[in-house]
């Protein structure tokens, strides 16, 4: 994380959120596109050495993203989907996050989440306010314990970086 920026990362069991408020150095539109292109996405969704491999996207309200985060030497893949419940470009767009196969069946062990993500900007510094909602405090315990919190900030490391390459 660059220094100075914000970025807090709360976990309310009680209300079985996950709240994360991360800044960075770049403008609305720019943050924006990084988090709804594929192309774009791919460079950062995932926590290194992982990769993140979209099979699938249509970036609209009813429309999906199905990706796979994938290991480094390619043997390993693990399936996921967004389904874009609401989208109003370039300040907000929510969805629902869930494992599944490769087809993006989602699987019936995986009650999945609802996401939703608030972009703002103020002095060329852009703050993404991401609320994910858990339906159980068992399954908010079970995504602790997989490592969400460590895996997510290096994703947003990564994506840091993406875009300190894009704004030269």
């Amino acid at each position: 994380m660059k220094p100075g920026l914000q970025f807090d990362f709360i976990v309310n069991k009680q209300d079985l959120t996950v709240t994360v408020r991360k800044e960075f150095a770049a403008p609305q539109k720019l943050v924006w596109d990084t988090f709804t292109k594929a192309d774009l996405l791919d460079q950062w969704w995932a926590p290194k050495p992982w990769l993140s491999r979209t099979k699938e996207m249509e970036f609209k309200k009813g429309g999906r993203r199905l990706y796979a985060m994938v290991s480094p030497d390619g043997s390993q893949e693990g399936w996921a989907i967004q389904s874009y419940t609401s989208v109003s470009p370039i300040s907000n767009f929510k969805y629902f996050d869930a494992f599944c196969d490769k087809e993006g069946n989602v699987k019936p062990e995986d009650p999945g989440s609802d996401w939703n993500l608030n972009f703002t900007e103020k002095n060329g510094v852009t703050t993404v306010d991401i609320m994910i909602q858990c339906k159980t405090l068992e399954d908010m315990e079970a995504t602790m314990k997989m490592g969400f919190k460590e895996g997510f900030t290096m994703t947003l490391n990564s994506l840091d970086e993406l875009l300190e390459k894009l704004s030269k």
